[in-house]
């Protein structure tokens, strides 16, 4: 199997360090709630670094969200919608179905940001999750 390279193991919410386990149980709009691994199922890495790690991920997911809200009230208007007051409870209603919808992406991802590339002295090590 080859190698994933660092963007693809964050697409595919794979581990950090070894690049194949699975972060999260299940995909992101399953009918089961979402939960993340507490190790990685190949090279044991705890994903929790410290408790509390993962609300800094809310700061993540913030940012995440405003981009969308800005993609989202953007976009509505380059494709027609103009930009009067009559017009502002369907911006609203377009912006809350759109962060409703993007929520599970933005609970996985912002995790997976997190780890990948915002915790010092986390990186990827080479046949880490060879079974022995």
């Amino acid at each position: 199997m080859a190698e994933l390279t660092k963007f693809q193991a964050v697409l595919q919410c794979k581990c950090p360090r070894c690049r194949k386990g699975d972060i999260f149980t299940g995909s992101a709009y399953a009918f089961r709630l979402q939960k993340t691994n507490i190790n990685c199922p190949y090279c044991n890495l705890k994903f929790e670094r410290e408790p509390g790690f993962f609300y800094v991920a809310m700061f993540v997911s913030y940012a995440m969200n405003v981009a969308e809200i800005i993609t989202i009230g953007v976009a509505s208007y380059i494709l027609g919608l103009a930009l009067v007051y009559e017009n502002l409870w369907y911006y609203v209603g377009l912006i809350l179905f759109g962060v409703f919808l993007l929520s599970p992406i933005n609970y996985r991802y912002s995790r997976v940001i997190l780890l990948h590339w915002l915790t010092p002295g986390l990186g990827y090590v080479p046949g880490s999750g060879d079974k022995k």
